[in-house]
């Protein structure tokens, strides 16, 4: 399998923030989330710690949100006669690691300076990487290069993007830290490890989760062409073209109810009932309708070929301003 790596373009944060979802968000609602039973989102294997609260915008089921009155206009825009794309599973000796995102538990591990490219819109705090950082793609590898590290001791996320150890030390071109227990989005105009300002790790298919049976959140994938505004939980833009009628960063969408997963294996139907219930969310430019899971070995070609039969048009952008408690946090109504 060949992918087509993600390629950015980043703007200022004034800038980006002088031209964010204005046209696309109203005012934050004031009202406390819906009262819901406590539940407690998947732990990321090797640690006790969630990929994020059970109330982030991640876990929240999107089944029931209305199609978003620019849905059409979107997906016109999202080279709509495409398929879906795993951008994960096996490599088949075209580079020395699966294709994929790898994440990297440490326990309490030693930190490092990281220089970073953007390092106006990067988070200035030592990060645990070391020569067992995880590349996407290997130590010698082209593309993004994200390293995602999770100190499993903090239960803090650590995200680069363009990771490189360099005789002078590390260097990244955008660094981001999340508690992993929070619903704390990043300040307004600022990127992360992707362009959407959005952490990578919650919107990775994992294979652990894939084989019980259950993915509990939204999915993260990339298209080419995107508008230059954001839409909430998304907090940055990285878009080509300023029209309403191309997605934004921080789209949300739904597979239709109404398509028939029946007739696929097992496992491509636990995903695909993942993104009937909780979506996929648009969070960096890159090939149309790739969508991000982990590096892992145990992915197979048939899962990656099953997923590769379904349609983009049976896909709709939902509007998820209807679960927004605040404009600053990622945690969600649970409607």
């Amino acid at each position: 399998m060949s992918t087509t790596r993600a390629h950015r373009l980043r703007m200022p944060a004034a800038v980006a923030a002088a031209s964010c979802v204005a046209a696309l968000a109203a005012p934050a609602s004031a009202a406390a989330p819906t009262a819901v039973a406590v539940r407690t989102s998947a732990y990321i294997p090797g640690t006790s710690c969630p990929a994020f609260p059970a109330t982030s915008y991640w876990h929240t089921d999107i089944s029931r949100l209305k199609v978003h009155p620019r849905s059409a206009q979107w997906m016109s825009h999202m080279s709509p006669t495409r398929n879906l794309h795993a951008d994960f599973g096996p490599s088949f000796g075209e580079q020395p690691v699966p294709y994929g995102i790898p994440i990297t538990v440490v326990n309490g591990a030693p930190r490092v300076k990281v220089t970073f490219g953007y390092a106006d819109e990067s988070d200035k705090v030592l990060y645990p990487l070391s020569s067992s950082t995880k590349i996407e793609g290997g130590l010698t590898a082209t593309g993004d290069r994200h390293a995602i590290v999770v100190d499993a001791a903090t239960c803090t996320l650590f995200e680069t993007w363009d990771t490189h150890r360099r005789a002078s030390g590390w260097y990244a071109g955008s660094g981001a830290v999340w508690s992993l227990r929070s619903n704390l989005l990043r300040p307004v105009g600022w990127t992360s490890a992707d362009a959407a300002g959005l952490p990578i790790l919650p919107g990775l298919l994992r294979y652990d989760e894939v084989a019980r049976g259950k993915v509990d959140h939204a999915i993260r994938f990339t298209t080419n062409i995107t508008d230059k505004r954001w839409l909430w939980p998304a907090r940055h833009q990285a878009g080509s073209v300023n029209s309403i009628y191309y997605p934004p960063m921080g789209a949300r969408f739904r597979l239709k109810a109404s398509y028939d997963i029946s007739g696929y294996p097992a496992q491509a139907r636990v995903v695909l009932t993942a993104m009937k219930k909780y979506g996929l969310v648009l969070a960096d430019n890159g090939s149309p309708w790739y969508f991000q899971g982990t590096s892992d070995t145990r992915w197979t070609s048939d899962l990656v070929s099953a997923l590769g039969r379904v349609p983009a048009r049976a896909f709709e952008a939902v509007d998820v301003l209807p679960m927004r408690v605040n404009t600053d946090s990622g945690a969600a109504k649970q409607l």
